[in-house]
């Protein structure tokens, strides 16, 4: 996507503050996103500031079918019955004509069972469950994020490269660490069948025991570790794992671990060398990324975080369905979605018809530690389109819902 293309689309919070205000005859078009923003604060905040920075670009521009379109933000507590309760609430009282949100995948997974059984459209904007669009998959939900799956592929990719041969796993006792464990395994081993797995650590979701965890990670004797922990259990692993020297000369993989959320609070802690998919704002130096990286931090005074333009890109994806179906209704929404190509700060992303999962990438590289912080470095974007299956295999995954 050429760079003044963008642009014209993007135009900037400079120029958003000397726009003139859009008058609107008609009602808003109301959204209802539902997320963690008390239990998960360093995420959930910078997504909403995404959100609302595509927002105000957006209206400024003159809305979506003549509409303002206006996000309704409500806090589940992380939990999935609140979700559930307060999806139902923004539909039939609020007024809302679609649900979209969540970080954790097991409250994803519910809104989007909900979706099934009421017929909303549902965007899965952060979940990363495979089963949200293969197993569990259903016609009412998409995702935008890219997938477990093709992170866990990305990762295996660099894997294969380093002729580690024996692999330690740790992970989040819960659907989405599980299926990060297992997307990994079966990469790797396609690409490397000598690779061989000697332990798998569970801890609790954001109650690790990292003392007893890295005891056992030792004890197995890997020559890598593939880390899917993140938000304060990674800070624990990172932190325990360095006193113990478990991560000297040893390869490790970390799902998730250079995003700023994450990486950020280590300081100076953050570990050496580790391969990992984050978002790496500070070295993107040109094209729609650095233009997005411009106007989030002229907007809101602070540098974007991966829930940033996640954030950005849920509400640039929405007003484009809505453009594209022309219409509020759930059916027209619903098939609208189905091929939809976006224009985002990651380039043009497409929602495939066959599985609602969009095709958004992610960034790969190494974790370093500069001027007293963690960064990445040696990164590289790699297209979500690459790492997803056939239509042939995901018609095995996923149930013929559509």
């Amino acid at each position: 996507m050429k760079r003044k293309t963008f642009l014209k689309g993007l135009m900037g919070a400079a120029a958003l503050a000397l726009a003139p205000v859009v008058s609107f005859a008609a009602d808003p078009i109301k959204i209802g996103e539902i997320n963690h923003y008390k239990r998960m604060a360093a995420f959930a905040e910078p997504y909403k500031n995404g959100i609302e920075l595509a927002l105000e670009e957006i209206n400024a521009a003159g809305g979506v079918l003549g509409r303002p379109l206006e996000f309704i933000y409500r806090d589940d507590q992380g939990k999935p019955s609140e979700a559930v309760k307060i999806a139902e609430e923004l539909m039939t009282r609020d007024g809302a004509v679609m649900i979209t949100g969540t970080i954790l995948s097991n409250v994803g997974l519910a809104i989007s069972s909900l979706a099934a059984e009421k017929g909303y459209v549902y965007l899965a904007s952060e979940p990363l469950a495979d089963s949200i669009t293969w197993a569990s998959g259903n016609a009412y939900t998409f995702r935008l994020r890219s997938s477990t799956y093709m992170q866990a592929a990305m990762l295996a990719e660099e894997a294969a490269k380093t002729g580690a041969k024996r692999y330690a796993t740790i992970a989040p006792n819960y659907a989405y660490g599980k299926d990060a464990v297992a997307a990994f395994k079966e990469n790797l081993l396609r690409l490397q069948p000598d690779a061989e797995f000697v332990a798998e650590q569970w801890p609790t979701l954001f109650k690790i025991d990292a003392g007893a965890e890295v005891q056992a990670l030792e004890r197995a004797k890997p020559d890598a570790i593939y880390n899917v922990t993140f938000g304060p259990d990674l800070a624990k692993l990172v932190r325990e794992g360095g006193d113990r020297g478990l991560f000297q000369n040893r390869t490790v993989l970390g799902l998730l671990s250079g995003e700023p959320e994450y990486l950020d609070p280590l300081g100076a802690e953050a570990p050496e060398g580790w391969i990992v998919t984050g978002y790496p704002w500070y070295a993107i130096t040109d094209g729609p990324g650095k233009t997005f990286v411009d106007a989030y931090q002229a907007r809101w005074n602070d540098y974007p975080r991966l829930g940033s333009i996640v954030g950005y890109m849920t509400a640039q994806s929405i007003a484009a369905v809505l453009q594209k179906a022309g219409s509020t209704e759930t059916d027209a929404i619903r098939a609208a979605f189905k091929g939809l190509n976006v224009d985002t700060p990651m380039g043009q992303i497409t929602y495939r018809a066959i599985d609602h999962q969009s095709t958004m990438g992610a960034y790969v590289g190494r974790t370093t530690v500069q001027d007293g912080k963690g960064v990445m470095v040696d990164w590289t974007y790699k297209d979500g389109a690459n790492y997803l299956p056939s239509d042939e295999v995901v018609r095995t995954l996923r149930p013929q819902t559509d």
